[in-house]
């Protein structure tokens, strides 16, 4: 299948470029390794000029009726619905997302859409009644910040805009939003769909950029809040410039997911293909809050590995075009060079014991930015491998015999975004659940980034929630009104 990129341009209120302050980026596809469009970056001058004209929208924007913007979001989310296709051959094009995968995460950010657009007309203050003999009457009220900062990473943009800039236009804010270089395209038909919606120019504006862009983004005066995903290395650099104007931020950053299966869990296939399908099959395991730690009751352990293995050994990898094909490429060459040196640890440290993959692919791939599918048992908890985040096809399982043990390797990493367990017996798994530290306990399979739970992290994963009341709360500030009557 042949899909063109798009002309990407840059686009803030009535200014459309061809160029660019922070250069140009030549992007290559993932899977053909191709050039295939020169992207126009932005620097700190497209950036500094996008805020202003945020910051010159802000309170028309505000004064939107509820019902308005209500109604410019879910027009937003029917166009997303009618572009569904395109969005999955970008997000091919854009970072090798597979197909079947790829319209899962348009889905996602359409429900999104929806969920918040129907907060607008719903967020309220709240009457504070005492018995104050002095004759207070309170009252609260929520505000937007003004203007919103957004920085998104390369895998899954559309469903991080999803959780971002949806709330934050739906809280009365304006947004300017800097997607990663690497994937230029989905994020441009975005802005494109937004204004066709009806949001008025300037209110959001999603321009591609490195480095300099985001750290400019980052620093603007005007910029009240800034939201961020990626990894803490990222983060750390945006808390330091946060800091110095005692500006807030949320961080949804990386993870190391364990998922704790004890015997009583139920169907073993179902466990085996689930583990695999949530880990290796998540955009080849390029996702933050993927369960990439299986951690297995002894009783089981045997059959589930040998399950396991199986199952991932029937994934196939190449183009995402391809509806079979389950594991695409990673984002780039960069990323398989790191993916496969931390295999050659394992190796040479007897990390662990590679039963299923471990290496580059070869044959037809051998030449493209895939690394084989890949089980490793018998880690050593405390290596590289089981304590650090690989963002790459790579499922580990560990062995347990106690529930303790269960609960400290599940939270022996300095990460805390979600955790996993499986069981039938419930108060089980209210116990557990209870133990471990995490942002969010997932049981059996159900999902982590629903539009309407809070979803978010703790350790070096982050702080801050997306999703739920929770998510629209973070781009709202209450203000409190206190009246007494005069002497």
């Amino acid at each position: 299948m042949t899909v063109t990129a798009p002309h990407v341009r840059l686009r803030y209120g009535d200014k459309v470029l061809d160029s660019g302050s922070g250069g140009v980026f030549e992007h290559r596809n993932p899977y053909s390794g191709e050039v295939q469009a020169a992207i126009p970056l932005a620097g700190a001058a497209e950036i500094n000029e996008a805020v202003e004209l945020a910051a010159a929208q802000a309170e028309a924007w505000r004064r939107w009726t509820p019902e308005a913007r209500r109604d410019v979001l879910t027009r937003f989310a029917d166009l997303l619905a009618e572009h569904r296709q395109d969005f999955v051959d970008l997000q091919a094009l854009d970072g090798g997302t597979p197909t079947h995968f790829g319209l899962r995460i348009v889905d996602n950010s359409i429900s999104w859409t929806r969920y918040y657009a129907g907060w607008c007309d719903k967020l309220s203050g709240e009457l504070i009644s005492t018995l104050d003999t002095r004759g207070y009457f309170s009252y609260t009220t929520p505000q937007p910040y003004g203007v919103v900062g957004v920085i998104v990473t390369w895998n899954g943009p559309v469903v991080s805009l999803g959780m971002k800039v949806i709330p934050a236009l739906a809280a009365g804010n304006c947004v300017v939003v800097k997607p990663s270089e690497f994937t230029p395209f989905a994020p441009y038909l975005y802005a494109q769909l937004l204004r066709e919606a009806g949001v008025p120019d300037g209110v959001c504006s999603i321009l591609s950029g490195g480095p300099e862009a985001g750290e400019a983004l980052v620093r603007h005066p005007r910029v009240e809040k800034v939201t961020f995903t990626g990894g803490p290395v990222a983060a750390r650099r945006i808390m330091h410039a946060c800091a110095e104007q005692l500006k807030p931020a949320v961080l949804e950053l990386g993870g190391k997911t364990g998922s704790i299966v004890f015997p009583d869990a139920g169907d073993l296939e179902a466990v085996a293909a689930r583990a695999v399908r949530d880990s290796i099959g998540v955009l080849a395991g390029q996702g933050c809050v993927v369960p990439t730690r299986l951690i297995v009751h002894e009783d089981i352990y045997d059959e589930v590995v040998k399950r396991v293995t199986v199952v991932a050994a029937t994934y196939r990898m190449g183009d995402p075009f391809d509806p079979e094909v389950k594991v695409g490429p990673l984002i780039n060459a960069a990323a398989v060079e790191r993916v496969c040196g931390m295999l050659d640890r394992v190796r040479r440290d007897n990390a662990g014991r590679i039963t299923l993959g471990g290496n580059r692919a070869g044959g037809d791939l051998a030449d493209k930015n895939f690394v084989e599918p890949t089980v490793i048992v018998d880690a050593d908890p405390d290596s590289e491998i089981a304590q650090t985040e690989v963002f790459g096809p790579v499922l580990l399982v560990f062995k347990f015999s106690t529930e303790d043990e269960a609960v400290a390797l599940a939270n022996s990493t300095p990460y805390g975004l979600g955790a996993n367990i499986q069981s039938t017996n419930l108060t089980r798994v209210h116990r557990v659940a209870e133990r471990l530290k995490a942002g969010g306990v997932y049981v059996n399979g159900a999902r982590q980034n629903l539009p309407y739970t809070p979803f978010g992290g703790l350790g070096i994963s982050g702080y801050g929630k997306e999703g739920g009341r929770a998510g629209i709360d973070e781009f709202l500030r209450y203000k409190t009104v206190s009246i007494i009557e005069p002497e």
